[in-house]
């Protein structure tokens, strides 16, 4: 295990009796609550200083309501030090009524508007979705990429970085690559193209999942890793364990555990960055 306290990315707190989650009603795994005492135990003997909360794709109306109440557990517990909240870019000008309510959460550092469901590959390059973005970006938060390189979504997001330079950028899960799919093109050269853009940064985070849940291995995982590493540098990735998503597919340590080997050829600076210092500094922590 790494010998230094972790900042994870990339955690969802929740709870479905609460606020409406209907994407993963019904699911064994996930649909039932996931505060800061299940991550407690599914965390083990790893050591995670901070976390920084992503938001849960609550149902449509409620990510005002899901973004106050991790605020409130924030206020309570110091952990959770980043809060990455749901807003409606795709109302262009309009989401500034969203984003005004947002900016009375301490803890906001970013927006979150997942595309990788969106069934138009170049849905984030419609004006309206580039215009809330930039919006997003004046008020000096940072824009997650939550997508799927295998349904084309990847060399959006390339142009839509362009379109806004301004704009700092989050890639989450190394773009999703196709993992079980075993098809590393176009995604390794699209990955590399992004990586050009300064305004990015990369998290290592929910690769597992993309990988067959039957026939992964550590070996198997690796290139792909490695490549995100090799586009990127250290200066701009950051762990992330995409939990409670994880558990569909593997234990907290067990993806903490796979990293930490990966990265023992590496230097102490280097690996104190991709732990904790990228994103204290990409998360103003």
């Amino acid at each position: 295990m790494p010998d230094q306290a972790i900042v994870d990315s990339h955690v969802h707190l929740y709870d479905p009796g609460i606020l409406p989650y209907g994407w993963m009603r019904g699911d064994p795994v996930l649909d039932r609550p996931h505060g800061l005492a299940e991550f407690d135990d599914a965390t083990g003997s790893v050591r995670v200083e901070r976390l920084v909360f992503v938001e849960v794709a609550v149902d449509p109306g409620h990510h005002l309501a899901e973004a106050r109440a991790v605020q409130a557990l924030a206020d309570r517990d110091p952990r959770i030090a980043a809060i990455v909240a749901h807003a409606p870019v795709e109302r262009g000008a309009a989401v500034e009524d969203d984003l005004d309510r947002l900016a009375e959460l301490a803890a906001l550092r970013g927006i979150r508007r997942l595309v990788q469901d969106e069934p138009d590959p170049a849905f984030c390059l419609h004006p309206d979705f580039v215009e809330g973005v930039r919006r997003v970006g004046a008020r000096g938060l940072l824009f997650e990429l939550c997508l799927k390189a295998g349904k084309g979504q990847l060399a959006s997001a390339i142009e839509l970085v362009r379109r806004c330079p301004d704009v700092r950028f989050v890639l989450d899960h190394m773009g999703k690559p196709p993992i079980a799919a075993d098809r590393a093109e176009p995604w390794r050269r699209e990955l590399r193209a992004l990586a050009e853009l300064p305004n990015v940064v990369c998290k290592i985070s929910g690769v597992i999942t993309e990988a067959d849940p039957e026939r992964w291995t550590r070996a198997s995982l690796r290139p792909w890793i490695e490549h995100a590493l090799d586009c990127f540098g250290f200066a701009r990735v950051m762990f992330g364990s995409d939990w409670p998503v994880s558990t569909k597919t593997h234990l907290y340590p067990t993806w903490v555990a796979i990293l930490d080997t990966l990265l023992a050829g590496c230097s102490a600076e280097e690996r104190a960055r991709f732990w904790a210092g990228t994103a204290r500094e990409v998360y103003r922590l």
